[in-house]
């Protein structure tokens, strides 16, 4: 069982962010131009528009590790291309392999740690500190995190109180993406409650259209599916005690959230080339494919965050009109919201690597990576207006707006063995899962085998 200190308490209900989000996302908003944005100059927190102070750094060489790919590393390049621009030190990216804590134990024990790392897991913020890796944050870079961000954000990136993570990077994980054409043939409306998603998905079916694609062969959107239903069903008292394995997976409680999943998981018809189909879906490809093939997409519906526009952007879909927004309907009284989110984190003391993650903690990145598209940042400095469609616009706002009122990523509080592991612990059971979604008793027992495992040995 790993210490009380490792959970994160802040967050005491998802009701503020949840009715936030439904407001704002119910008419699934149509993009701004660019002219609308420049016009508006709607800000989030009161930014200012300053630009954060970062030394001279001529000569320094940084490696900083994320597991990011595609488009989003491209994006995320820009931001250290600026660094390097203002500081003259040169950034390297260094593609990282999931899990990330085996990744860079491997790089540490060759002795080529990288100076930064993206740890996407609270959980493996502990286990860096744990390990001696971690760095503390130095008084420049605990300045800016303290002006720009909400006491929450600060604590989920703090171990035994002291401050080692920045969190970069902030995603919306309740949130189903959908084809409007679809939706229009269909006659369907934008469910609020499950038993209207499972309505919607069912007039989709009859109009032609599969309802969901879902990302089988990657575990996590598995673990993300499953947390929204269970906070929603089980309540956030229910949801910490779980992300703690004060309560096992054998409780009534995720029979209850795993039964509801079935519902959707067990009708093959509902799923893009059914359990067998989703289960070789890689990510990417269940956005891509649930907004490309004009009226006969294979899919009308995908679940997962905000990030899920990275995707869209790959297809001639337009985020606000052809590919449109709900929030996660609510399976008990209120709509989950569940985030996530990557933080950085220092392995290689310096002065350029505490630079790095001072500039990472100020508006100034998060604002040259929100313009790009795809990309949260939990930093209240960015104005709302940096984000390219209105969309976004609208669950930047809501975000911020919720100061501490939401939940973090279950399955990213555990350790890393159960929680954040392809093909290991909760990934592998809930594709277990989704391959035999009847096998209800099964699929806790491995649930609770694997976890307490993990736990016990806190890996």
């Amino acid at each position: 069982m790993r210490s009380k200190s490792s959970t994160i308490r802040t967050h005491r209900t998802v009701t503020a962010l949840a009715a936030l989000l439904a407001g704002a996302l119910a008419l699934s908003a149509c993009s701004s131009s660019d002219k609308d944005r420049k016009g508006s100059g709607e800000k989030t927190g009161g930014a200012t528009g300053s630009t954060v102070s970062l030394p001279k750094l001529n000569g320094a060489s940084l490696e900083i590790a994320a597991v990011w790919t595609g488009q989003e590393q491209k994006n995320f390049k820009q931001v250290l291309a600026e660094f390097e621009k203002r500081t003259g030190a040169k950034v390297t990216f260094v593609p990282a392999q999931d899990p990330i804590i085996n990744f860079l134990g491997s790089k540490i024990a060759g002795g080529q740690p990288p100076d930064v790392a993206l740890l996407p897991q609270p959980g493996a913020i502990r286990q860096a500190v744990q390990r001696g890796w971690a760095k503390p944050l130095g008084p420049e870079a605990l300045k800016e995190l303290r002006k720009n961000y909400s006491q929450g954000w600060q604590d989920i990136g703090k171990v035994d109180g002291k401050q080692y993570g920045v969190y970069y990077k902030a995603a919306n994980k309740s949130l189903i993406w959908y084809n409007a054409k679809v939706f229009e043939g269909a006659g369907a409306k934008e469910p609020k409650t499950w038993k209207d998603l499972l309505g919607t998905a069912r007039a989709v079916y009859d109009s032609g259209v599969t309802p969901f694609s879902v990302a089988g062969a990657d575990g996590w959107p598995l673990t993300d599916w499953f947390e929204n239903v269970y906070l929603s069903q089980a309540g956030p008292e229910k949801y910490d005690q779980l992300a703690q394995h004060k309560i096992k997976w054998t409780d009534p409680s995720v029979k209850q959230a795993l039964t509801t999943l079935a519902q959707l998981w067990g009708k093959k018809e509902y799923l893009a080339g059914g359990q067998d189909g989703a289960l070789q879906t890689e990510f990417p490809a269940s956005v891509t494919q649930t907004f490309t093939g004009g009226d006969q997409p294979k899919s009308a519906m995908v679940y997962e965050g905000d990030f899920v526009q990275v995707n869209i952007g790959e297809t001639k879909a337009k985020v606000g009109t052809d590919a449109k927004v709900f929030p996660f309907p609510a399976v008990g009284s209120t709509a989950p919201v569940v985030s996530g989110g990557d933080a950085a984190v220092i392995l290689k003391d310096s002065k350029a690597a505490q630079a790095l993650a001072t500039f990472l903690a100020s508006p100034d990145a998060a604002t040259i990576q929100a313009k790009l598209g795809g990309y949260l940042s939990p930093n209240r400095n960015v104005a709302v207006t940096a984000y390219p469609n209105a969309v976004q616009q609208k669950i930047a706002k809501a975000l911020i707006a919720s100061g501490d009122d939401f939940r973090f990523d279950m399955s990213d509080q555990a350790p890393q063995a159960f929680g954040g592991t392809p093909g290991k612990g909760e990934w592998k059971d809930l594709q277990d899962f989704l391959k035999n979604p009847a096998d209800l008793a099964g699929a806790q027992a491995k649930l609770e085998k694997d976890a307490a495992a993990a736990y016990g040995s806190g890996s």
